[in-house]
Formats: C-alpha cells, sequence, structure tokens
C-alpha cells in the first residue's frame, strides 16, 4: 500500500512516462485522422516529454519544487505541435500543484490533474471536446470523487486509467471526423500512455528507456544561453567542469557531499552529482586550482574544462552593442523545403525554420529563430495548422513583440510576405496579411499511409490522394492525374492564378508536362511550376 508518493517517486514516474510514450509513438501517427504520412501527434508529444525529461535530469536532487519547475519549463520550451502545446499545459497545471509539497497523496493528485486540465483548456481559444482536453477533464473529474474515499496509489491509479481508457475509446463517436476514420483521438491516447507510464514507474516496473543518451542526462551540466541584453558583470570568473573516476578506496559516499559543501564556499552555480563510481562536478569559481584540488583528494581526474567566463562576457556585449539598433518590423516563416525555404528568403524574410508536414518546431526553434530577427516586432507564419498553437506559445518566451498571422499552407504564407509593407506599421501589416491570406486556396497531394473510407472514398494504403484544407477530394493511382482531378474540383471561375510547388519526389520534367497540360486545359490562368523540395508531398498547390 501506498499513499504518499515523494520526489524520487515522481522522476521516476516522469521518465518511465516518457519512456513508455516513445515505445508507442508510431501507434499515436498512426491514429492520425487523415491517411497521410504527416501523423506525428505521437512523435510531437514524445518530443515535448524528451525536453521535459532532459530538464528534470538536471535537477541535483529530487526536490518536488525542483522538479516540478524543470518539467514544467522542459515541456513549455521542446512543446511540439498542437497535441505538445496542450501536453505542455497539462504538465504545467499538475506541477503548479504538486511542486507546492514536498510529497502529495491521491487527493492532491487529483487535484493537480484538475489543475492541468484547467490550464489546458485556457491554452486552447475554442476547446474541442473528444480530444486530449476530454480526457484529461474527465480523468480528474473522477480522480477528485475517487481519492475521496481511496487513499491508496495502487489502487487509485488503475481505477483512473481505467476511466481514462474508456473516454479515450469514447472519443471516437465525440467527433464525427474521428468516427468516420474509425480512430480514436491521437491525443487522448497519448496522455493515457504517459499516465499509464507515471503508474509502471511508481510500482517499480523498469522499461527500456532508449533516448537516455540523447538527453541532458542528471549529471550533464547545464547550458545555459545568457540574455545578451541584460549582461551583469561575473563574480566568479571561470565555469570549471570534470568527472572523479577511480576513486580512492578510502573515499565514501560522504565525501561526495563533503566536496559538494567545499565547493559551495569557492562559487556559484555548483553541480556534484554521482556515487564512489563516478561524480560530475561544475561550479563558478575564481579559484578553479582549489576545486580540482579538492577533487583530487577523491580521486582521478578526467575531462576538466575551464573556460573563461568574462571573456565571454566581453564577447557577448559587444554582440550586444552590435544589435542596439534593430529595424522596426522582420518576418519568420516555416518551410518545408529548400526551395520554398529560398523563395521566402527572396521575398525578404529574415529567417526561415526549417519544418512543416514530418516536423513540427517546437516553440523553443521558433523564439530561436525569433531571436535572430534584427527586428523589435516579428511577425511570424506557421503554415501549417499543427504549428499555430506552438508559434503562440513562442509569444510567452520571447522578448521582442511576436506577432502570429495563422496561415495554416504555404501558399497563404507567401501571400502574407507578398503584403508586407516595410513602411507600414505592425498594425497596418497585420491587417494586411490576415486580409490577403483569406484569398487564397490551398491544396496538396500526397499519398496514403493506410486503408480507411473517409470523405465518401474508399482509399487504400499507397493511393494517391489530393487534400484541400478541409478533407479528401480526389484520389488515384497517378500523381499527375491525381494532381489534374484536385485542381478541377477546387477551380472557381474566380481563379486566375495557378502555382505547383513541386516535391522532392517530383522530377522537373514531369512538372513542367503537368504545368503544360494545365495552361491548356485552363487557358484563362497563368500556370507556374516551382522547385519547392519539400518531402513527403508531391505537389503544394497555390490557386488565386
Amino acid at each position: 500500500m501506498q499513499k504518499i508518493i515523494n520526489g524520487a517517486d515522481f522522476h521516476k514516474m516522469v521518465k518511465i512516462g516518457a519512456g513508455l510514450l516513445e515505445q508507442n509513438k508510431k501507434h499515436i501517427d498512426a491514429l492520425n485522422v487523415f491517411p497521410v504520412p504527416d501523423g506525428d501527434t505521437g512523435t510531437n508529444m514524445f518530443l515535448t516529454l524528451k525536453s521535459a525529461v532532459a530538464e528534470v535530469n538536471k535537477c541535483v536532487d529530487n526536490n518536488l519544487v525542483c522538479l516540478s519547475e524543470a518539467l514544467s519549463k522542459g515541456a513549455l520550451r521542446g512543446a511540439r505541435g498542437n497535441s505538445g502545446v496542450i501536453t505542455s499545459q497539462i504538465l504545467k497545471g499538475f506541477c503548479n500543484i504538486v511542486g507546492a509539497a514536498k510529497e502529495f497523496n491521491t487527493k492532491t493528485f487529483a487535484k493537480a490533474l484538475q489543475e492541468g486540465s484547467a490550464v489546458a483548456y485556457k491554452a486552447v481559444t475554442v476547446p474541442k471536446e473528444g480530444t486530449i482536453l476530454t480526457v484529461i477533464r474527465v480523468m480528474a473529474e473522477y480522480a477528485v470523487e475517487l481519492a475521496k474515499k481511496n487513499s491508496d496509489f495502487h489502487t487509485f491509479l488503475p481505477l483512473v486509467l481505467e476511466q481514462g481508457a474508456e473516454i479515450v475509446k469514447q472519443t471516437t463517436d465525440m467527433l464525427p471526423v474521428l468516427k468516420k476514420a474509425g480512430v480514436v483521438d491521437a491525443g487522448g491516447k497519448g496522455l493515457l500512455i504517459i499516465l499509464t507510464g507515471f503508474y509502471k514507474g511508481l510500482i517499480g516496473e523498469e522499461l527500456e528507456v532508449d533516448f537516455e543518451e540523447e538527453l541532458a542526462p542528471a549529471n550533464t551540466m547545464e547550458d545555459v544561453l545568457p540574455d545578451i541584453h541584460n549582461l551583469a558583470e561575473i563574480v566568479f570568473g571561470y565555469c570549471t567542469e570534470y568527472v572523479i573516476i577511480h576513486m580512492h578506496k578510502k573515499t565514501t559516499e560522504a565525501d561526495i557531499d563533503k566536496l559538494r559543501d567545499k565547493l559551495m564556499t569557492l562559487g556559484d552555480s555548483v553541480i556534484c552529482i554521482g556515487d564512489l563510481n563516478l561524480v560530475k562536478v561544475h561550479v563558478h569559481t575564481n579559484n578553479p586550482n582549489m576545486a580540482l584540488g579538492y577533487a583530487l583528494e577523491l580521486g582521478e581526474l578526467h575531462g576538466l574544462k575551464i573556460e573563461n567566463m568574462r571573456e565571454q562576457n566581453r564577447e557577448l556585449k559587444a554582440l550586444a552593442q552590435k544589435t542596439e539598433e534593430l529595424k522596426p518590423l522582420g518576418m519568420v516563416a516555416v518551410a518545408p523545403g529548400k526551395g520554398i525555404a529560398n523563395l521566402y528568403k527572396d521575398l525578404s524574410v529574415d529567417q526561415i525554420i526549417e519544418g512543416g508536414q514530418t516536423m513540427n518546431p517546437s516553440a523553443e526553434d521558433i523564439v530561436k529563430a525569433v531571436e535572430e530577427v534584427p527586428a523589435k516586432n516579428v511577425i511570424i507564419f506557421p503554415n501549417n495548422k499543427n504549428i499555430i498553437l506552438a508559434a503562440e506559445q513562442a509569444r510567452d518566451l520571447t522578448t521582442k513583440n511576436l506577432v502570429v498571422i495563422p496561415t495554416k499552407s504555404v501558399p497563404e504564407g507567401i501571400s502574407c510576405v507578398l503584403a508586407f509593407n516595410p513602411e507600414g506599421t505592425v498594425e497596418d501589416n497585420t491587417t494586411a496579411m490576415n486580409e490577403s491570406f483569406k484569398n487564397v486556396k490551398s491544396a496538396s497531394v500526397t499519398y496514403a499511409v493506410r486503408s480507411t473510407n473517409l470523405d465518401g472514398l474508399e482509399l487504400t494504403a499507397g493511393d494517391i490522394i489530393g487534400l484541400d484544407d478541409k478533407s479528401i477530394l480526389a484520389k488515384g493511382s497517378d500523381v499527375s492525374a491525381t494532381t489534374l482531378e484536385l485542381i478541377d474540383k477546387m477551380l472557381t471561375d474566380d481563379i486566375c492564378n495557378i502555382t505547383l510547388f513541386f516535391g522532392e519526389d517530383i522530377r522537373e520534367a514531369d512538372a513542367i508536362k503537368l504545368q503544360e497540360i494545365l495552361s491548356e486545359k485552363y487557358p484563362s490562368c497563368e500556370v507556374s511550376v516551382l522547385d519547392g523540395g519539400q518531402p513527403v508531398y508531391y505537389y503544394i498547390i497555390s490557386m488565386e
């Protein structure tokens, strides 16, 4: 019977939760409503958890305050896609509660789930039932009632998970689009797997966590990127790092604790973690010689690194001085292929984030790109409906005024860039861009990754499919023929320009041949083809 969860328990629960999600991420990806090869809900949720675990592993001890802050921070910075952003918000709310205690019981756990649900709902402008939001809300409500009568986690958590499994199953009937595809909500299923991992970690069930080496493990030194516009004077000048190996026979665990205490008297940012097999040390000090001397009393030194932080500080201040003169307005765009990226660059977009259908950038990826733009105000074009939430979350992580134009496709983003007025205000440009992309029709051609019946079409894995921004309109066995059918169904009398961005799997000669066919079929339209270089999608199509 276990009535209390402490920091050590929680640390393991988080790690096993991420590990179980990694093992099941392909299964979650396969639950994507549309049978296209960019279903990445599981991948996005795992990368979000991976970032969170990396931060958790940096905690010097299993204090719940430290663990909760790290988990929340890591998930926030690593959030990718809508599913990753919502997951990060659930974890943020959960950590708000458990981080306020030295240990917690079932009532606190239930309250934490409830807070996670509340924070996640607030993060979504128009919450939709039948999604991960429904799953966390129902599980939280059930947990609160259950905790009133049950204080044993070994009984409590399985019942909460059982309720979660039932509500995940019901999501198929809650949303018509899920019912059509015959799948459950991918985000809700992913959340259930994470919480199942929490339970497995609590009862001591081990998993092979393959991403451990890719993460920053508990004994890896933190690499802090300073704010170059707020650089303080350096008090302790040398960043000193090393590993102690081959301990002396007389060395004890208590000696490691004493070493940590000694290092605390030498400087700050002290990390001293490990056991009698290996200890890793990090300290900022003015006396690296003494930090090394104390360590030699325990064993041999390996991987020694000493950096002059005052010199680094001077270089950063020089960089800050260079960036003081910023232009009023800059732009960032997400682009799925080199050709599309080059087009955005030619149109004076300051920073390009590689990503899109198959890899959604995280909020932190977006922040890094935004911070690189030499402008006070930055406009971003996500160009994918699954990146918009991450872009909005990035607003809270950057010091700049970030404006998110909710573009859902590359053509919409290009339309916005063409509407850009470098002499206009942020407000004027925002208004013009939001109006411009409404006049663009976007479409794409790819292949089905599984057999299903959707939008009145009987699809077989491998079929070529044509989509607008809402549904599948065409299918076939030939890329060009399916593309022609798709355009024919979408074309209206007011369309006068058709642009095809051909992907990495299409030969230029075939794209030009398709251009000739379209020009002959629709003489009133100007038809262009450009090398987009995007993966997965044979064609991305713009119609204006």
